[in-house]
């Protein structure tokens, strides 16, 4: 990781100058919520019944009523799901495009575990509600309408402007990195799927914005402990599960050691200033200053929103064993899921987890899918000052700075290709109120019109 004290420091200063007052946008405002919740509508769920080919469709018809080309847009099946990509030519063919990245798939949503319906759109109370209003289909549906507002402004770009969304990020990822492999020539990617605004728990009004410029790595490892078994009326010392459940406890206890990059340090110097929490705000200020202080770390690992932003983590998520009520088993096996801090690849997690697990007959296999290791993509600076120069125009005097992701996008495959990729979304939302994969999945209508705003200047300074 590449970053400069002075790079950072830009990172966290508001612009000097601003753009000139955004004109009234109110068929893009309308655009977007009613994009987002025709998308919402439609079951985007990988597997049986997958409607990401009609999100797809419905994205498309949007974009050439905007003005884009039918022949600048392709809609493509790709391993059990579609993806989409649409391109507005750019003045410039020598220039390297940008991309725009996100996902029109959802995480699976069971009705009857939902106070709503998770694919019937609600606004209610200022909040859409829905299975992706959050993840990401308001965003998705927003960019678009924001392209098709930059149209109508007559806006013209230099470079290319790509606009993806693959249709397993939520999943396998396979179309992630299909669409990576297409644009890595690509000057820069700027992912929607990741970063966004933290509004006040209390007043609801803006209090700072993250982009995120790197991501942990994902990776599961499969543990099994295996001996022969036997009459359950002759136990022996050797028991498959009590070996591995002994292990699992080992790993379950071990912290991996907390480690700081130059961007999660300027995350927990900032924002511990907005954090409601005195102890939660005095240990992000001194894990900062010092990542081996052992009480700023128990603090922060006590706090499920902190403690994967503070290095490795590990977690057992699924277990099995045995064959048979009255025999000794001969089996027993446990998923182990890490996210893994940047700088530190698979081989070298599953050594340490052997290590910790400290039980010989234990193996361990890596079996992860649809996963990179990838570093943090540099501060750079035109990329920086866009979003910020952006964000204070639509939410003056709100500080921007950066972010690591603690789960994984699409952004990974863009980094593995060499090209620089940053989670910007325009979305805030309050810290208790982020219930993406989760239940009762909202968001805040009010990011709509700043949104789009700040899109539409992000994409031309990003495609000048």
């Amino acid at each position: 990781m590449r970053h400069s004290a002075a790079t950072l420091a830009l990172t966290v200063m508001l612009a000097a100058s601003a753009h000139a007052a955004p004109t009234a946008h109110p068929k893009a405002d309308a655009e977007a919520l009613d994009l987002a919740k025709k998308a919402i509508a439609i079951r985007s769920v990988f597997g049986p019944g997958n409607k990401t080919a009609d999100v797809a469709k419905l994205y498309r018809d949007a974009l050439v009523a905007g003005g884009f080309a039918p022949n600048d847009i392709t809609i493509a099946p790709a391993f059990g799901t579609t993806y989409l990509i649409a391109r507005w030519p750019g003045s410039d063919p020598k220039l390297k495009p940008f991309v725009i990245s996100g996902h029109m798939d959802v995480v699976e949503a069971k009705p009857a575990d939902w106070q709503r319906d998770p694919f019937t759109p609600i606004v209610e109370n200022g909040y859409l509600f829905g299975r992706g209003a959050t993840d990401m289909k308001l965003a998705g549906t927003m960019a678009i309408a924001a392209l098709n507002e930059m149209r109508r402004q007559g806006y013209r770009p230099r470079r290319d402007i790509i606009l993806e969304f693959s249709g397993d990020e939520e999943t396998a990822m396979k179309t992630g990195a299909l669409i990576a492999d297409k644009f890595a020539h690509a000057e820069l990617v700027l992912n929607l799927d990741g970063g966004g605004g933290v509004l006040n728990e209390k007043t609801g009004k803006p209090e700072y914005f993250t982009w995120q410029g790197a991501e942990k790595t994902y990776a599961d490892y499969k543990l099994t402990v295996t001996n022969p078994g036997g009459h359950s009326s002759a136990p022996r010392k050797d028991n498959a599960i009590t070996q591995l459940a002994e292990a699992l406890v080992r790993i379950g206890h071990y912290r991996f050691k907390p480690e700081l990059s130059p961007l999660t340090k300027a995350y927990f110097t900032e924002a511990a200033k907005y954090e409601e929490d005195p102890k939660i705000a005095a240990a992000m200020r001194a894990f900062a200053a010092n990542p081996a202080d052992e009480k700023a770390i128990e603090t922060l690992a006590a706090d499920h929103a902190m403690v994967g932003k503070i290095g490795t983590t590990c977690v057992a998520t699924m277990l099995s064993g045995g064959h048979a009520l009255n025999a000794l088993p001969q089996r027993a096996e446990a998923n182990i899921n890490c996210r893994i801090f940047p700088g530190h690849s698979r081989p070298e997690i599953m050594a340490e987890l052997k290590k910790v697990a400290a039980e010989p007959a234990l193996a361990i296999k890596d079996v992860t899918e649809g996963s990179v290791a990838t570093d943090a993509s540099p501060a750079r600076p035109d990329f920086v000052s866009a979003v910020t120069r952006a964000m204070a125009a639509v939410y003056p005097g709100v500080p921007v700075f950066p972010s690591m992701a603690a789960g994984a996008s699409d952004s990974m495959w863009s980094r593995a290709k060499g090209v620089p990729s940053y989670g910007a979304a325009p979305i805030f939302t309050k810290q208790s109120e982020n219930f993406s994969h989760g239940l009762n999945e909202r968001t805040p209508i009010s990011n709509i019109t700043p949104g789009i705003t700040y899109l539409a200047m992000v994409f031309q300074d990003l495609s000048k």
